[in-house]
């Protein structure tokens, strides 16, 4: 076989027409140019995201999510026009197709409700951003920090480093709670219970002095020491602080807790537990009688 023959051969396997899409014939060199096509506009779409986040919008000193929302939306729409310039290369006129697609949509519709809610709810995500990344979330008792968010699920890494994925419906039907949303300031409050025999005023400055000792506790809001009842054992209070992220109020609200052992202990401050009295009477079987605290 020459090299005529051979290049005749190769160029009737790429024009050979493998099937019809709406009365055009669709042969394996559209294919490859489809695909072609599709994937420089991938390539690209992922170029220009990286320099748009990287060097433009990290310039502005814009939020992280906004920049995220930004670069996404941008992705999403050079894909969209790739698809739509891969059609008319091949010669397909779309109009028609979306006929075709409209009617296999139909189809197929009742089997891919919970793949359509994901992305519509994608879309409401990346626009509303009721959530964005960097965000603490809390849902389905899940808490953590939003990652990522695709047009089909968002990625939550919780506080334990574990890569968590949600789909997107659950954010706009579920109940979410955002520690990060609006004013990032977060209110921690410590709850304890003190002796009645304890000086009240020592107890109050000492609490006080715990706040203003812990470097992650904002001086405005001031912290603040409220008296909440009388217990069967002992009074109850609550520190109340403010940290700047909610990300620390786990970590502030330990701290605290070990500054109040160590600083009661210093005072002579303490701290009822509960306690079960023995009682025997003669003749009688023994009488457990618990006295609870606070």
């Amino acid at each position: 076989m020459n090299t005529t023959d051979l290049k005749e051969n190769i160029n009737d396997i790429l024009h050979y027409s493998l099937f019809e899409v709406n009365n055009t014939p669709i042969s394996l060199l559209s294919v490859l140019i489809f695909i072609g096509i599709i994937v420089g506009f991938i390539v690209l779409s992922k170029i220009i995201r990286y320099r748009l986040l990287k060097v433009l919008l990290k310039r502005t000193g814009m939020d992280k999510g906004l920049q995220f929302t930004l670069g996404k939306i941008t992705n999403y729409t050079l894909l969209f026009i790739g698809v739509l310039i891969a059609f008319q290369f091949i010669g397909i006129d779309l109009s028609g197709l979306a006929v075709v697609l409209g009617f296999l949509s139909v189809g197929i519709g009742f089997g891919l409700q919970n793949i359509t809610s994901n992305f519509i709810s994608g879309i409401i995500l990346l626009f509303e951003r009721p959530i964005k990344v960097g965000d603490r979330i809390t849902v389905n008792d899940i808490q953590g920090d939003v990652t990522d968010i695709t047009i089909r699920a968002t990625t939550i890494r919780s506080v334990d480093n574990i890569s968590i994925i949600v789909p997107n419906s659950e954010f706009i039907s579920g109940t979410v709670i955002n520690w990060s949303h609006g004013d990032l300031k977060l209110r921690v409050n410590i709850n304890v219970g003190v002796s009645y025999s304890s000086d009240l005023e020592l107890v109050l400055r000492s609490l006080y002095e715990v706040a203003e000792e812990n470097k992650d506790v904002l001086k405005e809001p001031k912290p603040v020491v409220h008296f909440n009842e009388f217990g069967d054992s002992s009074w109850s209070l609550t520190l109340r602080v403010w940290v700047s992220d909610p990300k620390l109020h786990l970590a502030v609200k330990s701290a605290i807790n070990v500054a109040i052992v160590k600083k009661f202990r210093e005072n002579k401050i303490e701290i009822p537990f509960p306690q079960r009295d023995l009682h025997v009477r003669s003749g009688k079987l023994p009488v457990l009688v618990e006295n609870k605290s606070e």
